[in-house]
């Protein structure tokens, strides 16, 4: 599902005559598998949330490529890699970002909405998903009447709305107590289960990381392999 081969990125920092290069992610590879939940965990800075943007295509990589479901996304325009995302890719957000003037119903088709799909359809699948992460008692919601946990499924049945292959999970649970962070990433697992779709979770909890079926870890921008940068 995902390819990167030979990935490194830096940020120039200061004003235009005064540039200071700071190297974030130094020669990365790895790969997903589709149908995998690898997690990549990291201390504060170890450039995991970086890696996760240049996956997003939010920024473009200073050297190397990334393949998504057998796409060159590294090469694309930016219009090409938003209309890539839009058909391939789901997020989900330790902040959750729901629109706070719209019902848990109206937040999940706002994607269907800006597609362009019909209302009936898209009633269908809301209403479907909704139920399938446990909402279905919550359609009239609005995200301040809801737990952290119920904004979380929301977040979840919003980034599953369009059918994506992927998802991106960014401290999923990060604003969740312990016992609300287990039921999230019960829902993953079983959507994982049930529907085939790869997730890739950037975390700094181990406990987190151990749900998924392989962990990948990030030190100082490198990946490491056996406790050694490769």
């Amino acid at each position: 599902m995902i390819q990167i081969r030979e990935l490194s990125h830096h940020f120039k920092l200061g004003k235009k005559d005064q540039k200071v290069i700071l190297p974030v992610l130094k020669d990365i590879t790895m790969e997903v598998g589709k149908g995998e939940i690898v997690s990549v965990v990291g201390k504060s800075g170890s450039g995991k949330s970086t890696l996760l943007n240049l996956i997003s295509g939010f920024i473009r990589p200073t050297e190397g490529d990334i393949w998504i479901d057998g796409v060159q996304v590294s090469e694309l325009s930016e219009a090409k890699f938003a209309d890539f995302r839009l058909k391939h890719i789901g997020f989900i957000f330790q902040s959750f970002q729901l629109i706070p003037s719209m019902t848990a119903y109206q937040n999940i088709e706002l994607p269907l909405i800006l597609k362009g799909e019909d209302e009936k359809k898209r009633q269908e699948k809301v209403i479907r998903l909704m139920e399938k992460v446990g909402l279905g008692d919550f359609k009239d919601h609005y995200p301040s009447e809801l737990s952290g946990g119920q904004q979380q499924r929301v977040s979840i049945a919003r980034a599953l709305v369009l059918e994506p292959t992927l998802i991106l999970a960014d401290e999923p649970t990060g604003s969740l107590d312990s016992e609300t962070e287990a039921e999230i990433l019960e829902i993953i697992q079983k959507l994982n289960r049930e529907l085939g779709i790869t997730f890739l979770i950037i975390t700094h909890d181990e406990e987190v990381a151990q749900t998924g079926h392989r962990t990948i870890s990030i030190k100082d921008g490198r990946v490491m392999k056996g406790g050694a940068a490769i």
